[in-house]
């Protein structure tokens, strides 16, 4: 194979046109940000003058931000656990067990995260509405599980593929139960992944929008729905300060992934999601082979 010898050209070109392309994605970031801490009520930027006058709206007396937000905490965190319990469940069949039309039950696992959101929203909505469950927080999170789930399991996928199966096979051939080599042995080694698919999930249920409109009431607003109904009406510049908690919600959920990784080693793995649940090979078995 030919090897292309780089140029002090080519290394300034490659790094101007990377610094482009990350301002570009980040622009609209830093311009919410920027335009939180602004003084001018229609949200201009850049800014005249600066204040802490929108974040401290959002916690005033008769305020509807604080229950949003915690609507939205608990919803993400039931979804979490709902994701959880399904994506090991669901990994541990793609991965562990010789399922019959395994490649086309991994399809149907991601299908929610091809079919449009407002499809699947309508769906579940038809499907709470005769039960009487719109409004529940608990149908929410359902509701959510459905496209947070299909993420759980990719993560959890390439985490179990990762782990050496010959741990799993010593500990049983020493008169370990299924259960006690799944929580002595493939839990502990799984955890990493299961905390990058816990923050996951939770980012993804506390961002969902549609599926939160159609399940939600007038007493029962999450975050994201309640943004919608106030600048479907009006310019709140407060939007622009439970925009910048949204991104540093996200910003550090994903560093919690990151140092989580780095603490358990497993930031050395090959990938993180898998494509195909055939691809690839255990560790156990790459080494028998």
């Amino acid at each position: 194979m030919i090897e292309l010898r780089s140029t002090l050209a080519g290394r300034v070109t490659l790094a101007v046109l990377s610094t482009l392309i990350l301002l570009f994605l980040a622009l609209p970031i830093v311009v919410i940000v920027v335009t939180s801490f602004g003084k001018d009520a229609f949200g201009s930027f850049p800014p005249e003058a600066w204040t802490l006058g929108w974040y401290k709206q959002l916690f005033a007396d008769g305020s509807k931000w604080p229950a949003a937000l915690s609507l939205s905490a608990l919803v993400a965190a039931m979804t979490t656990v709902f994701s959880l319990i399904l994506g090991m469940t669901a990994a541990t069949a793609l991965v562990r067990s010789e399922l019959p039309l395994r490649s086309a039950v991994y399809g149907l696992v991601l299908a929610p995260l091809v079919i449009p959101q407002v499809v699947i929203a309508l769906g579940l909505f038809l499907l709470f509405e005769p039960a009487a469950m719109l409004g529940s927080p608990i149908a929410i999170a359902l509701g959510h599980t459905v496209l947070a789930s299909p993420i759980a399991v990719m993560i959890l996928m390439a985490t179990l593929k990762g782990i050496d199966e010959r741990l799993e096979d010593a500990a049983a051939s020493m008169g370990a139960s299924r259960l006690t080599v799944w929580r002595r042995v493939t839990l502990p080694l799984a955890m990493p992944g299961m905390v990058a698919a816990g923050i996951f999930s939770f980012i993804t249920s506390f961002d969902e929008f549609f599926i939160s409109q159609f399940l939600s009431s007038v007493d029962t607003v999450t975050l994201p729905v309640q943004v919608f109904n106030v600048l479907q009406y009006n310019v709140d510049p407060s939007v622009t300060a439970v925009s910048a908690i949204l991104i540093a919600v996200a910003v550090v959920a994903l560093a919690l992934v990151g140092v989580a990784r780095k603490l358990s080693g497993s930031g050395k793995q090959d990938g993180l999601l898998p494509t195909e649940p055939g691809l690839g090979l255990s560790a156990g078995s790459e080494t028998a082979s």
